[in-house]
C-alpha cells in the first residue's frame, strides 16, 4: 500500500552541554507521522546547513560525514521499495526497523520451523513422536499451500488473514484431497503458530476468529459379536494373517490403540487388586495410566505369543507390524471373513468399548478409565450404542412390564377405554366470488 507523502529530514538535535557537538539524527515522516533515527555521529552547529540537511564546507571530515549520510538515505528508499515488493503498509516505524536491521516482520514457515525444533528438543517430556510427525506433517502441507497460492518460500505473518485460512483448508480438502475432519486437524495444527505470533504480537488478531473449526460426527460402527466370533474361527493359511488378526482381537478385548500395542512389554502385566493379571501402561498419546483387568482371550494369546522369537528379541508382548501394513493385512482379513466394513486397527479400541463392554453392562465411567480417557466426552465417541443393545434393554422392559402390572383399581381403564364420541362439527364450503 503506497504511502500518501513520504519525507527525510537530516537535524541536529540538542545536547546537555553548550558548544560540543551535536548529534545528528533522520527524521522520516510518513503520512504525516515522524519518527526519528539516531545517525550515532555528532557534528558542529556552526559547520552544519540546515536548509539541504548536510555538513557545510569542502574538507576531507564533510565529504566523509556526509557520504555517510547519502548512505544512508539510500539505505532509506531501499527499505521504502522493499515494502512496495512485498506488497506491505508502508509506516515509518517499518521503514526505521528495516534501516536498523530491527525488522520484527516474522514469516510463517520461519516461527512454524521454529516451533518444530522446540517441540523436538521436547519429545518424550512433554509430546510423543505421533505429535511431532503430526505438526511436521502440517508444516510441510503449510510450505506447499503458500507456493500453490502465492508462489513464493514463505509469506509474512502480517499477511495472515480470513482468506489465507479459507483457501489453506480449500487447497487441504481439492489439492490434498483431505476430508473435513483431516482438514480441521490440520487447521488446529495451524492455528497453534498463529496464536504464538497473536501472544507474540506479531500479529494484530486472530485471523480463525470468524472461520468455524467444527468437526463432523463420524459414525464408526464397531465389529458386532458375531463378526468379531467369525474372525477368532478362522484359520488363515498365511502365518502373517494370523499373527495380524491375533493383535488386533487382543485389542479388541483390552481397548489399546495400535502404538500402546505395539510398545507393551510384559513387565507391564502385573497382578491386579482382584489378584488377576492386569495391564499397568500409560497411553503414549496423552501419558494417562491405562489398568486394564484380562480377559480370558487376551490371556489365551499372551500365552500363545510368550516363546515366540521376535517378541523375546524385542522385548514385546505381541509382534506388531507398521501401521500401514496392520491395516493392509486387516482389510485382507475382513474379505476372508466375510466382513462388509472397513477394518482398520482403530476399530479394535470402538469395538471394545461399546461391543465388550458397555453391551455387556460396563459402566461408562469404568470403560472410560480403562481406555485412558480424562473425561467422560471423550467416552461417548467411542460408546455409540448398537441397536442390538437397545432391543435388549426394551425386550427386558418388557418382560418387567408383563410380569408386574399395575392393579387396575390403580390404573382405571386408561388408554383401553373406548374413545367418546365427538359431535361433528358442520362444515362449510367457502367460494372465492370476483369482485
Amino acid at each position: 500500500m503506497l504511502e500518501k507523502s513520504f519525507a527525510l529530514l537530516y537535524f541536529l538535535k540538542q545536547s546537555k552541554n553548550e558548544g560540543s557537538k551535536k548529534y545528528i539524527y533522520l527524521r522520516i515522516t510518513v503520512d504525516g507521522h515522524p519518527v526519528e533515527v539516531s545517525t550515532k555521529k555528532q557534528w558542529w552547529e556552526n559547520r552544519w546547513d540546515q536548509n539541504i540537511g548536510r555538513a557545510s564546507g569542502t574538507k576531507h571530515d564533510v565529504q566523509e560525514l556526509n557520504f555517510f549520510l547519502s548512505t544512508l538515505e539510500n539505505k532509506v528508499f531501499q527499505a521504502r521499495q522493499k515494502l512496495i515488493e512485498d506488497d506491505e503498509r508502508i509506516t515509518a516505524e517499518a521503514i526505521r526497523d528495516l534501516v536498523t536491521g530491527k525488522d520484527t516482520r516474522k514469516m510463517i514457515l520461519e516461527v512454524f520451523a521454529d516451533h518444530n525444533k522446540q517441540m523436538e528438543a521436547l519429545v518424550g517430556k512433554d509430546y510423543a513422536d505421533g505429535t511431532l510427525e503430526r505438526y511436521e506433517t502440517s508444516l510441510e502441507h503449510t510450505k506447499a499451500f503458500i507456493q500453490w497460492q502465492y508462489q513464493v518460500n514463505d509469506l509474512y505473518i502480517r499477511k495472515l488473514d480470513h482468506f489465507f485460512i479459507e483457501q489453506y483448508a480449500f487447497w487441504l480438502k481439492t489439492v490434498r484431497n483431505c476430508n473435513h475432519n483431516t482438514t480441521m486437524k490440520y487447521l488446529s495444527n495451524f492455528k497453534k503458530i498463529v496464536l504464538i505470533c497473536v501472544k507474540n504480537k506479531w500479529l494484530q488478531g486472530d485471523p480463525f476468529t470468524n472461520f468455524k473449526m467444527s468437526k463432523r460426527e463420524v459414525m464408526r460402527e464397531p465389529l458386532s459379536e458375531w463378526e468379531l466370533q467369525a474372525m477368532i474361527n478362522k484359520d488363515f493359511e498365511n502365518d502373517r494373517l494370523n499373527n495380524v488378526r491375533d493383535i488386533f482381537v487382543f485389542s479388541c478385548y483390552t481397548g489399546l490403540a495400535y502404538a500402546d500395542v505395539k510398545k507393551l512389554k510384559r513387565s507391564e502385566i502385573n497382578m491386579g487388586v482382584d489378584g488377576e493379571q492386569w495391564i499397568f501402561t500409560p497411553r503414549q498419546k496423552t501419558d494417562t495410566p491405562c489398568p486394564i483387568p484380562l480377559l480370558p482371550v487376551a490371556l489365551q494369546l499372551l500365552e500363545k505369543y510368550a516363546h515366540y522369537p521376535k517378541c523375546i528379541n524385542q522385548d514385546r508382548v505381541l509382534p506388531v507390524l507398521t501401521n500401514q501394513k496392520m491395516n493392509a493385512y486387516l482389510k485382507e482379513i475382513a474379505d476372508l471373513c466375510g466382513i462388509n466394513k472397513v477394518l482398520t486397527f482403530h476399530l479394535a479400541r470402538h469395538t471394545f468399548a461399546t461391543t465388550i463392554c458397555l453391551s455387556n453392562g460396563v459402566p461408562m465411567e469404568t470403560v472410560s478409565k480403562m481406555l485412558g480417557h480424562t473425561n467422560l466426552k471423550q467416552t461417548l465417541h467411542y460408546a455409540k450404542t448398537l441397536h442390538s443393545k437397545i432391543g435388549a434393554d426394551m425386550a427386558s422392559l418388557r418382560q418387567k412390564l408383563a410380569v408386574n402390572p399395575k392393579p387396575e383399581k390403580e390404573c382405571g381403564k386408561g388408554i383401553l377405554e373406548p374413545v367418546k364420541q365427538v359431535p361433528t362439527v358442520p362444515k362449510f364450503n367457502y367460494v372465492l366470488v370476483a369482485s
